[in-house]
């Protein structure tokens, strides 16, 4: 069942939640009730009709390979977490960010269409659609903040319980928003009183409403009036043109849509899960439009990948420019972010459109400062907002996969 996809899902989801509500309005909270009734949705958005045990959609495949990944994330960040109480060895940790992300690195390749007729099968299954789960990628993300905050020596205790919660959180398990673990924790400890639960509840019940009219009608009409008849014709530069906006809106007003969803179950646990978007389309810049968009995932890149690398170039001291060593960090950055999407070309030149984009800006940036260039009127913003949205969407041009 996949999460938010049909309105049965949020008829089971509002009756489990039920309890959570009612407590909710009390000031009380059940953190028995709260960790069966996720535990419960998890059963339910991985149950499959398909690859199961025993003919039980509710025993399948990816519900085992969904346990079986939390106990191997769980040991890796109880190991680590032991080990740097004492040492902070960097072989060690690259080592654990490796088995995290193993997982995640096999489903990737054995989902690639690079493999053509060489998929390994197993009793006429594909492995990859008995070992891969719904949101792999998110938990795997997770687990990898967590253990990198370890390290940092920002967190310096976990409790077991708390980060199987965390991993499993149904609301945000198949496509985020992705969030911290310290945040979430903060979140969980605090049990908020009637007053404050009621605002939550009025959050929720205005992202659900939102989320309705971004997905499954603006989406929706989009995919099926616009997308899909430009998709059945023979295709010329205007076709494309359309598409290219077309596709664009569908793709933010869907996942903008999933997003609020799951920001509305989250605020009716207590959790204020942060938000994935802020009208990224007024962006008028491409650093303001990643400022905007998916910012969970954004994020995430920015603290894990580029700050890192760019911090490890500079204590090295690889490049005498700064200015240098920032470009090849948002080069590796958005060059990953791209490969996470799938071992796909569409989704690698996406990535490195991106870094493209960043660097390009970056020496903008520069030369209006050596300038002292000021184009800070509604003029120039206006121009600004047009020209990034038109760079953003040839970006999700590439990455529909209709253009290369």
């Amino acid at each position: 069942m996949i999460p938010y996809g049909t309105f049965t899902f949020f008829a089971i989801a509002i009756v489990v939640l039920l309890p959570v509500v009612c407590l909710g309005f009390m000031g009380k909270r059940s953190y028995t009730y709260n960790f069966l009734s996720s535990l419960l949705m998890v059963v339910l958005i991985f149950a499959s009709q398909k690859y199961n045990i025993y003919n039980n959609p509710y025993l399948s495949f990816q519900l085992f390979s969904f346990f079986g990944y939390i106990v191997w994330q769980v040991s890796i960040i109880m190991f680590y977490l032991n080990i740097r109480r004492r040492h902070n060895y960097t072989s060690l940790f690259s080592s654990v960010i490796f088995l995290a992300i193993l997982p995640l690195l096999c489903v990737k390749l054995l989902q690639s269409s690079w493999l053509g007729d060489y998929q390994i099968v197993f009793h006429e299954y594909k492995v990859v659609n008995l070992i891969a789960f719904l949101g792999i990628s998110y938990v795997t993300f997770k687990s990898v903040q967590l253990l990198m905050e370890i390290r940092d020596g920002s967190i310096k205790e976990v409790d077991v319980w708390k980060v199987i919660q965390f991993i499993s959180f149904f609301p945000t398990i198949s496509s985020g928003p992705i969030d911290r673990y310290k945040r979430f924790i903060k979140d969980d400890k605090v049990v908020p009183d009637g007053t404050v639960y009621s605002t939550l509840f009025a959050k929720a019940l205005h992202f659900v409403m939102l989320g309705f009219l971004y997905k499954y009608i603006i989406a929706y009409l989009i995919q099926n009036y616009v997308i899909q008849p430009l998709l059945e014709t023979p295709h010329n530069v205007v076709d494309t043109w359309l598409y290219m906006y077309a596709y664009s809106f569908y793709l933010f007003f869907d996942f903008a849509g999933y997003s609020l969803f799951a920001l509305a179950f989250s605020y009716l646990y207590g959790i204020q899960t942060p938000p994935n978007f802020n009208q990224p389309f007024k962006a008028q810049n491409i650093k303001a439009f990643w400022q905007r968009w998916h910012m969970t995932l954004s994020f995430w890149f920015r603290d894990c990948i580029y700050m890192r690398c760019l911090f490890f170039m500079s204590k090295k001291k690889l490049l005498k420019s700064q200015f240098a060593m920032s470009n090849i960090a948002f080069i590796i950055n958005f060059f990953l972010m791209g490969l996470w999407h799938g071992l796909e070309l569409h989704y690698i030149v996406y990535g490195l459109y991106h870094a493209a984009l960043f660097i390009g800006f970056s020496y903008v940036e520069r030369l209006s400062k050596y300038f002292g260039w000021q184009w800070q009127n509604k003029f120039t913003a206006c121009i600004s907002t047009v020209i990034t949205f038109h760079c953003v969407t040839f970006g999700f041009l590439i990455f529909s996969g209709q253009l290369i």
